[in-house]
């Protein structure tokens, strides 16, 4: 805590050191006999004094801003949450600051005056120049050293809280820098001119060319220095929200930027997190969306919105289906059922993922699984087919599981089934019964995989060499015979 109070405390010695400088720049060329009185100002007795005058202020204003910041660190250094009233004590930290270092300037200025009052007006003229330009410059130059001290302290404080401190906007901030390097010193070498051209307090015949060299040594000399505090003041938040943005867009939803000020820049900030937490929160439902209905419909259905009627279009189905699920629960502990059905359904899941297939939906210890639809795709029931095979090199892998395939192809309807506020994407033909019913008689043939000769005739060259036909039979529900295909080696 002392290490934090002592640079914030030194930051605005800083301020105050430097904005003498701009006040010296202009009672220096003064000191000679362009302002009648103001060569009193350089005596010995008055060098000697404004020395101590600015040690003294020095000496407060370092002390000021420790008293200053000291409360406030008591609950930041150790990471608790501040109450209302430290809050509202911390938003009024930089007016303090202003009116610490601004407080200073008056009052040695009027010291100044006091200790000087036999100098006339020419005094009075030169300290109140000295005081308006110096107090200002050290509030602007204050302000701007002491806001990346500031900065985490304001963000912890409105991290939970709607308290934001008024900071000057990005307009205020330019017209304050332009006011304190060109008008102000201008508005000087302006009224140098004038006023010796009038004769008003300056005589005519004194000369002024190295005042007004001087002022406009010191407005380069002090604009420099500012004209950085101020681009960073501006710049470093726009930074911040650019570099959030690249981790936005490598996925990571989770960032946020520090919001602390009513202004421009704090509306942009609060604006980027609260697109972030939408994006987050619409990542998630389509995560969620995904994992209920398949990538490709919850894709589908973000670019197409909740009309996804559907059509009728070419599609394979699989349909597979676990076999004496009922005995498996009954004879063994309800965990190891659930491992087995885990197990069952990554390994199905995985393999038609791998050839762009959907999972409709499960249906108990059964899943349909569908190939061309929503998404149309060509090879729709060679896919269909492999995936078939390979499950069943897969699945005779795993313990106490036994099931069967069944495969068919053709004409389906694919599309939202349901009411206006509940919609359910499914598939809907002649195809769809036929795999399930192959797949119930799939559980007595050997290799537990069967196909129907509408499945074989879609498929590419290639992949019908794996598969041989077994004949045809009547399945059950249906009128008509169904020509059948198994995996070569089936019996």
């Amino acid at each position: 805590m002392n290490r934090l109070a002592i640079r914030y405390a030194s930051r605005l010695a800083c301020a105050y050191l430097l904005s003498i400088t701009a006040a010296v720049a202009i009672l220096i060329p003064l000191g000679g006999e362009a302002l009648v009185g103001a060569q009193n100002y350089f005596t010995q007795r008055n060098i000697v004094v404004s020395a101590v005058l600015v040690l003294v202020g020095t000496i407060v204003v370092a002390v000021g801003g420790i008293l200053s910041i000291t409360p406030t660190l008591r609950w930041f250094i150790p990471g608790l949450e501040p109450d209302d009233r430290q809050r509202r004590a911390l938003t009024r930290l930089l007016a303090r600051q202003s009116t610490l270092l601004a407080g200073v300037w008056v009052i040695s200025g009027a010291l100044s005056i006091l200790l000087n009052i036999d100098g006339g007006i020419g005094v009075v003229v030169a300290t109140a120049l000295g005081v308006v330009l110096g107090g200002s410059a050290a509030s602007g130059i204050g302000l701007l050293l002491t806001m990346n001290d500031i900065r985490p302290i304001l963000a912890a404080a409105t991290q939970a809280s709607e308290r934001l401190i008024a900071a000057p906007g990005v307009l205020a901030r330019l017209i304050l820098l332009w006011l304190l390097c060109s008008a102000l010193p201008c508005a000087v070498i302006v009224a140098l001119v004038v006023v010796r051209a009038n004769g008003w307090i300056i005589p005519r015949t004194a000369s002024v060319e190295i005042a007004v060299l001087v002022v406009a040594l010191a407005a380069v000399l002090l604009g420099f220095p500012t004209m950085i505090l101020t681009s960073r003041s501006i710049s470093d938040p726009i930074s911040e929200v650019v570099d959030a943005m690249a981790e936005v867009e490598r996925g990571r939803f989770k960032t946020a930027v520090d919001v602390f000020e009513r202004s421009e820049i704090g509306r942009l900030q609060s604006g980027f997190n609260r697109m972030v937490a939408g994006l987050a929160e619409r990542e998630r439902v389509r995560d969620l969306f995904g994992r209920h209905v398949g990538t490709n419909v919850a894709r589908r259905a973000i670019e197409e919105g909740a009309s996804m009627s559907g059509d009728v279009q070419e599609a394979a189905i699989l349909f597979i289906d676990l076999t004496g699920s009922t005995e498996l629960a009954a004879s063994h502990p309800p965990q190891q059922v659930a491992d087995v059905l885990n197990d069952f359904f990554r390994i199905v899941v995985d393999a038609v993922d791998e050839r762009d297939g959907l999972i409709n939906k499960f249906q108990g210890d059964a899943a349909l699984a569908v190939f061309g639809a929503p998404l149309r795709t060509g090879g729709a029931a060679s896919a269909a087919l492999a995936t078939a095979r390979a499950l069943g090199e897969q699945l005779r892998e795993l313990p106490l599981v036994d099931f069967g395939i069944g495969v068919s192809a053709g004409a389906v309807f694919a599309g939202n089934i349901g009411a206006e506020n509940r919609y359910e994407y499914t598939v809907i033909g002649d195809a769809v019964n036929e795999a399930a019913r192959l797949a119930d008689l799939a559980k007595t043939s050997e290799r537990r995989i069967l196909c129907s000769s509408a499945a074989i005739e879609r498929a590419d060259a290639e992949e019908r060499t794996h598969w041989t036909s077994r004949g045809s039979e009547v399945l059950r529900g249906r009128s008509e015979a169904t020509e059948i295909w198994a995996p070569d080696g089936d019996p």
